[in-house]
């Protein structure tokens, strides 16, 4: 028997263009001769199952069902892949969890303090875990810039605290760009973290449960074109994507190592691509992605290639995973 899989894409965020591309490449690259794939749209307004003439189904939210020309469609299991609210940040995972639904990503609170920069960094803190000197802003806080640079120094990144990994942040070179920076975060969330500028090599790691165990996939050094990684580098081919990072042998180890135990102390599950940059020879993080890009252009589907692993194996692995 053939298992129905629900793709949910799209979401709340501004990275719903991005989930809607995902989505269609793992309604693609999943084999049909072992899974009837359905993509549904999951928006503010409306959550539903697109068919291929992109007739669109409601979904009943009480059970996750679709009902098709008097047929009701129940799911063997979900898979994730919107980026951003509400799939990265906990409420789809917890919504799947109370109906009884298997579904790829990690679990809700996994999903929540990851997709929070500052509560991830503070949880991984007691273990050791390097990171960037942060300084965090909520909205309505009076903003004093002089004693944000005694903290994080200059340059600095302002980044929306929850908000994916592209929208909403900005470089402050001079003190004077503070203030605008913060203006432009706020647009994506109250809550914003400030960081130290680290120069040095910066490299995305994914790390992925592939056939019961913790695997750490190639890793990919970024080279932007831009002043950092933003969304015009991320998506639009403004970097370089480099797979298997230039590292030495040290530097891989350390990284490899790093991020296999932040993946296993935060007991994830599933996707997951972090961020570092080395300072001083040693990897600092900046943040964890859960529901990383899964197009064909997009880092984790690259290093999965390079360690020997089709786009087809990497969900059907996923989808075995969730299933357990």
């Amino acid at each position: 028997m053939k298992k129905n899989i629900a793709i949910i894409m799209g979401g709340y965020s501004s990275e719903y263009k991005i989930s809607l591309t995902s989505g269609n490449v793992v309604f693609e690259s999943l084999d049909a001769s072992k899974y009837n794939a359905y993509r549904i749209h999951i928006f503010k307004e409306k959550w539903v199952y697109v068919d291929t003439n992109n007739v669109e189904f409601p979904v009943d939210k009480n059970d996750f069902s679709v009902t098709v020309e008097g047929e009701k469609i129940k799911f063997d299991c979900v898979f994730n892949a919107i980026h951003g609210s509400p799939g990265e940040d906990g409420f789809m995972q917890g919504y799947f969890k109370l109906i009884n639904m298997p579904q790829t990503s990690c679990d809700m609170y996994q999903a929540g303090v990851t997709f929070n920069k500052r509560d991830c960094l503070s949880v991984l803190k007691p273990y050791g875990i390097k990171t960037a000197e942060s300084y965090f802003v909520n909205k309505g806080d009076t903003i004093n810039t002089a004693d944000i640079v005694s903290k994080v120094g200059l340059p600095c990144f302002v980044k929306a605290n929850k908000a994916g990994s592209s929208f909403g942040v900005s470089k402050a070179h001079t003190i004077e760009d503070i203030q605008p920076a913060i203006d432009v975060a706020f647009k994506e969330d109250d809550e914003i973290i400030i960081e130290s500028f680290l120069d040095g090599i910066e490299v995305s790691v994914g790390v992925i449960t592939y056939q019961g165990e913790t695997k750490v996939l190639p890793i990919t050094e970024i080279v932007s074109e831009n002043d950092f990684f933003d969304y015009e580098a991320k998506y639009l081919g403004k970097s370089q994507e480099i797979t298997p990072a230039r590292l030495t042998k040290t530097q891989e180890d350390k990284v490899n190592a790093l991020a296999k135990r932040v993946y296993e102390v935060l007991k994830m599950k599933g996707f997951s691509r972090s961020e570092y940059i080395f300072k001083d020879g040693e990897p600092h993080l900046l943040e964890m992605n859960t529901i990383p890009g899964l197009t064909r252009e997009s880092i984790l589907p690259q290093q999965a290639a390079a360690a020997g692993i089709s786009l087809s194996d990497l969900f059907d692995n996923a989808i075995t995973e969730a299933l357990k």
